[in-house]
C-alpha cells in the first residue's frame, strides 16, 4: 500500500524517468535512458514498481501521462545477449517476481486519472500502457510482448491479466503465441486504444485532455480512476500471483534470450542456443 509522498520527495529519484508536475496536479512521467529512447534493464525494472508507488501516494496528482522518449514507448532490453541463455539463480527470480507483482499492483493504486502516451512500440510490458484510463497512439506505434512466450518463457507477472480483459482472450492467445504485432490502428479497432495520431500531435493532444480532465473535482477523478481499475484489480487477487509462479518456476528452471529480444530462432534444446552470442 502507498504512503502519503510529496513531488519533492521522488522527483529526483528515478534516473530513467523524467519527471514533470503543474501547479495544478498535471504529472508528466517520461521514460528515457540517458535522455534517450527507454532501455528495459533491471534499474528499470525495479524503479518502475518504486516509482508508482509513490505517485500513488501523491494525493496531489490529479492526471498522469505517461509517455516514452523518442521513437520508442518501450521497445529495446538492456541486455542485449552476450548471454544468450542462464539458469536464473532462484534469489534473484524471487526478488524479480516481487518487483513485477508490486509493479502492477502499484500502477493500480494510483488514483489519478492515467494517459498513455505510446509513442512508438512496445514489445515490452506493453500492458503498462493498456491500464491507463486513455490510450492515445501515433501512428508508428505497436504493441506485442517478446519478454515472455517468444522467449521460452510463460507470461505471468501482468500481461495475461491485462491483454485479455483490454482485446480479448482469443486474441491474447493467438498474439501471445505468435508473438504478434498489434499495430496501432489494430489496437484501435478492437477498442484497446482510443485515438490514434500523427506522432507529431501526440503530446499536444494528451496535454489536451489532461487539462479538460481537471475541470472535475480531485475527489471525483479519484473515485473515477478507482471504479475503472476495479476490475483489474481483482484479476490481480484472483490470477497475478498464479501466473507469477507459473513464470518464476519456468525462469529458475531456463530462460533463453535467443539474442536480446529477438524470439528463438530455434529449438529451446537446440545446443548451439547455449554457445550463441
Amino acid at each position: 500500500m502507498p504512503r502519503l509522498t510529496r513531488f519533492e520527495e521522488y522527483r529526483d529519484r528515478y534516473p530513467d524517468f523524467a519527471l514533470e508536475k503543474t501547479d495544478d496536479g498535471i504529472l508528466l512521467m517520461r521514460m528515457h535512458r540517458d535522455g534517450g529512447p527507454a532501455l528495459w534493464d533491471e534499474r528499470t525494472h525495479h524503479d518502475t514498481a518504486n516509482l508508482f508507488n509513490d505517485v500513488a501516494g501523491d494525493r496531489d496528482v490529479r492526471v498522469v501521462i505517461y509517455t516514452g522518449t523518442g521513437d520508442t514507448f518501450n521497445a529495446t532490453w538492456g541486455q542485449e545477449s552476450k548471454r544468450p541463455s542462464f539458469k536464473a539463480p532462484t534469489e534473484w527470480a524471487e526478488e524479480m517476481g516481487w518487483y513485477g507483482r508490486h509493479r502492477h499492483l502499484n500502477m493500480l493504486e494510483i488514483d489519478a486519472i492515467m494517459i498513455a502516451a505510446v509513442n512508438g512500440p512496445s514489445n515490452i510490458h506493453s500492458e503498462l500502457a493498456l491500464m491507463c484510463d486513455i490510450v492515445l497512439a501515433s501512428e508508428d506505434a505497436y504493441f506485442q510482448d517478446l519478454a515472455h512466450f517468444s522467449r521460452n518463457l510463460s507470461p505471468g507477472d501482468g500481461i495475461q491479466n491485462i491483454w485479455p480483459l483490454v482485446l480479448g482472450r482469443n486474441r491474447f492467445r493467438y498474439a501471445q503465441l505468435m508473438g504478434q504485432k498489434i499495430t496501432a490502428q489494430m489496437a484501435h479497432d478492437w477498442g484497446a486504444v482510443n485515438e490514434v495520431l500523427p506522432k507529431a500531435a501526440l503530446m499536444d493532444r494528451a496535454w489536451e485532455i489532461a487539462r479538460y480532465l481537471l475541470r472535475f473535482s480531485p475527489i471525483v477523478l479519484r473515485h473515477t480512476r478507482r471504479t475503472f481499475v476495479q476490475e483489474f484489480k481483482r484479476a490481480a487477487v484472483n490470477d497475478l500471483g498464479y501466473g507469477q509462479t507459473m513464470e518464476l518456476l519456468g525462469m529458475t528452471q531456463f530462460t533463453p534470450y535467443g539474442g536480446g529480444m529477438k524470439p528463438l530462432d530455434r529449438a529451446w534444446d537446440d545446443p548451439d542456443l547455449w554457445r550463441k552470442g
